[in-house]
């Protein structure tokens, strides 16, 4: 016997619980958002609770409610009333993101045992290495392969991921969770997104401290498949705190080929050695130049990525890789400053493809064996 064919009801019920909230990415039904909805002569009014009176992506909310609701037959006007959430509606839902939590003080998820999330912490020894250029393309090439995927700029003073990842919202918070702006299908947060226009960050150690405990801790990041920390150079309070912070974070050297630069990121990455995190490989950028005639110009030296890679593979006494070497490229300049990696814009330069085979070897969920069978088996004794 089959069964009964759904109500009205029913399927405008099932077609909401099809969207999903913009910045959340979890359905609107299950986030509480949808205080109720009315149906009459195939005009629907839909109420939905907004987190915030400002939310920045009412229009979209707008526009995937209708389009989902205009699918059901007989449905001819979608109207939608919105409106802000109280307090203890907005407390409920932080509870409900928190997993039932309502602890005072929220905890790092990507430090808890059962986290499946690999956390990369791009590292160097210097500025001007590219750093931030291997971290938003390594992000938005990940994204592009399905992962879920988060960025934090935790380069205080020289915050630069926004821009390069074309980020123009500003974060938004439901009490005392923050919810991070998304571009490219990469979260991303930034002690930018809370400063006034371009000016300097002027903090020592401890608010340094604090400020990457609550990226890592306030934000919503959902299910992350792999989170990158873009840190600043050298070995300083950040790299300390996210020792102390996430360590089981895994250090990823990013140089360039000459001596100088060489050295300098040995030190960096030998960090680990003090810190006990994993060094998972690096990655030489700006190799060299390709010429028109197809002959290389290696600007910089060569060998400086090897080297390091040699040196750390000694230092730690376990297989550092050299994950990859990235021509020197324009376009990775101009992606960058017009918001869209290269990985995306030009995906066929050879930098991009050498920035996606590096993501390549990185795209590797951590699965946890909390709660799982081990398929062991136990022989009674007779």
């Amino acid at each position: 016997m089959s069964a009964p064919a759904p109500t009205l009801e029913e399927a405008i019920q099932a077609a909401l619980a099809t969207v999903d909230d913009p910045e959340i990415r979890r359905p609107i039904t299950d986030l509480g958002m949808v205080k109720g909805f009315t149906v009459a002569n195939g005009q629907v009014k839909v109420e939905l609770l907004l987190t915030v009176a400002g939310c920045p992506l009412r229009d979209k909310l707008n526009a995937d409610i209708t389009a989902a609701l205009t699918k059901i037959p007989g449905i001819t006007t979608v109207s939608i009333d919105f409106g802000v959430m109280s307090e203890e509606q907005r407390k409920a839902l932080q509870s409900t993101l928190r997993g039932g939590s309502a602890a005072a003080e929220p905890v790092i998820p990507f430090a808890q045992p059962g986290s499946r999330t690999r956390v990369y912490a791009v590292a160097s020894g210097k500025g001007g290495v590219g750093k931030s250029s291997v971290t938003v393309n390594l992000a938005a090439a990940l994204a592009k392969r399905g992962l879920s995927v988060g960025v934090i700029d935790a380069d205080i003073y020289g915050h630069s991921v926004p821009r390069m990842l074309g980020v123009e919202g500003r974060p938004t918070r439901v009490e005392d969770m923050i919810m991070p702006p998304q571009s490219h299908g990469v979260k991303v947060i930034s002690i930018g997104m809370f400063t006034a226009g371009n000016a300097a960050v002027v903090w020592r150690g401890p608010m340094l401290h604090r400020a990457l405990q609550q990226f890592l801790a306030d934000v919503y990041w959902g299910d992350l498949d792999v989170l990158l920390l873009d840190l600043p150079p050298g070995t300083g309070d950040v790299a300390i705190s996210l020792a102390q912070l996430l360590p089981n974070a895994e250090i990823l050297v990013v140089t360039t080929p000459q001596a100088a630069a060489a050295e300098v990121a040995e030190r960096a990455g030998a960090i680990a050695l003090q810190t006990h995190q994993r060094l998972i490989g690096v990655v030489e950028n700006m190799s060299w130049l390709e010429l028109p005639d197809g002959s290389r110009m290696e600007v910089f030296g060569a060998g400086g990525g090897q080297t390091v890679a040699d040196s750390l593979t000694t230092t730690v006494g376990a297989s550092v890789p050299l994950l990859g070497q990235v021509p020197l490229d324009t376009r990775v300049r101009e992606a960058g400053d017009a918001g869209t990696p290269v990985v995306l814009a030009e995906p066929e330069a050879p930098a991009a493809k050498a920035l996606d085979a590096v993501a390549a070897r990185l795209a590797v969920r951590r699965d946890s064996l909390v709660g799982k069978p081990l398929g062991l088996m136990v022989n009674a004794k007779r």
